[in-house]
């Protein structure tokens, strides 16, 4: 097996900007780098913003970030971050992976702010690795890439690849760097700055919606139907998994969320459905095996009464909003 990084020789860091990014994701990252230089009362970290012409790129918000050097001028880095954010597949173009193939031959090492980890799949340079994705888009990068370990972390390090989930993951992520070279007694100084309860490990799961004064018995069990939703689950396997009985589990899901656990757990499948109709292209018959559905006419009968429309639909007006882009041949080939 691969050595670990050496976290602690990171220096320079580049930020290469995909259209419509998230501007939270990769400003906690790089707000985490300039409060350890203020701290230290010097460039201890240098960073850039780049894009692939090097013009400033819209982020999800509307704003961008300037200066933005292009990547053809861009100088050495010690990894380099893939940023995504709304409609990561659009803006995972063949320069982009091409580009991207190029730095993996370079022995350099990459990473991915959000789901910018969809762009390192695409490019065939995560087969082997573990790695994070924002929760809403782990269901339809786990079922496109079914060779990749893709897990539900904050962020995961692996040997030369550093990928991360969204918000205020990514300054967790920067924090375990910095710890690597200045201790822990530093990190606890900026968490003080940014007025942080604590820092993350990178193998915290990412949470899963909870309804407010909801027990811990409760969390387990939507853990559980978060993580097992594809295939059939009983009642009381998820009772087991809360350490409750079938009766308790009802009573606190009807107090909570006003539905029974059978209930909610369609609405997980079928929420997990309608992401993967707008986030990929896969076929509509297979997004409903996907999702646990015995057949597919049972998925759209579902899918119709919950969101008044059936899936077809739901494809067309996705495909009219924000084109579906059919994905290149993927090369099983790593750079790595």
């Amino acid at each position: 097996m691969a050595a670990a990084p050496d976290l602690s020789s990171l220096r320079r860091f580049g930020f290469l900007t995909l259209s419509s990014y998230s501007m939270i994701a990769v400003s906690n990252a790089i707000e985490g780098l300039r409060m350890a230089n203020q701290l230290a009362e010097e460039e201890v970290y240098s960073w850039s913003v780049l894009s692939m012409d090097g013009e400033p790129v819209a982020s999800s918000n509307g704003l961008s970030l300037a200066p933005t050097v292009s990547v053809k001028n861009a100088t050495a880095y010690d990894v380099i971050f893939i940023c995504g954010g709304v409609d990561v597949r659009s803006a995972t173009d063949a320069p982009l992976l091409a580009w991207l193939r190029q730095q993996a031959r370079r022995s350099g090492m990459l990473g991915a702010l959000c789901t910018g980890t969809f762009a390192l799949a695409e490019a065939g340079l995560l087969r082997g690795y573990r790695c994070a994705v924002h929760w809403e888009n782990l269901s339809s990068i786990r079922e496109e890439f079914p060779e990749i370990d893709i897990t539900d972390d904050l962020f995961v390090i692996d040997r030369n690849r550093l990928t991360c989930t969204g918000g205020l993951a990514p300054l967790d992520m920067m924090l375990r760097i910095i710890a690597s070279r200045f201790g822990v007694a530093r990190v606890r100084e900026i968490s003080t700055q940014f007025l942080l309860e604590r820092d993350r490990a990178g193998d915290e799961q990412q949470p899963v919606p909870v309804p407010p004064g909801a027990p811990e018995a409760m969390t387990r069990a939507l853990r559980l139907i978060e993580r097992e939703s594809d295939r059939p689950l009983r009642i009381e396997e998820i009772a087991e998994a809360a350490h409750l009985s079938v009766r308790q589990l009802e009573r606190i899901f009807r107090r909570h969320t006003g539905q029974t656990p059978g209930a909610y757990l369609v609405g997980v499948r079928l929420e997990r459905a309608r992401r993967l109709l707008r986030q990929t292209t896969m076929s509509i018959t297979d997004i409903g095996a996907a999702c646990g559905f015995v057949s597919s006419s049972h998925f759209s009968s579902a899918y119709r009464s919950r969101f008044g429309r059936p899936p077809r639909e739901e494809r067309r007006r996705n495909a009219t909003a924000i084109p579906i882009l059919s994905s290149p041949p993927r090369t099983m080939d790593t750079c790595a």
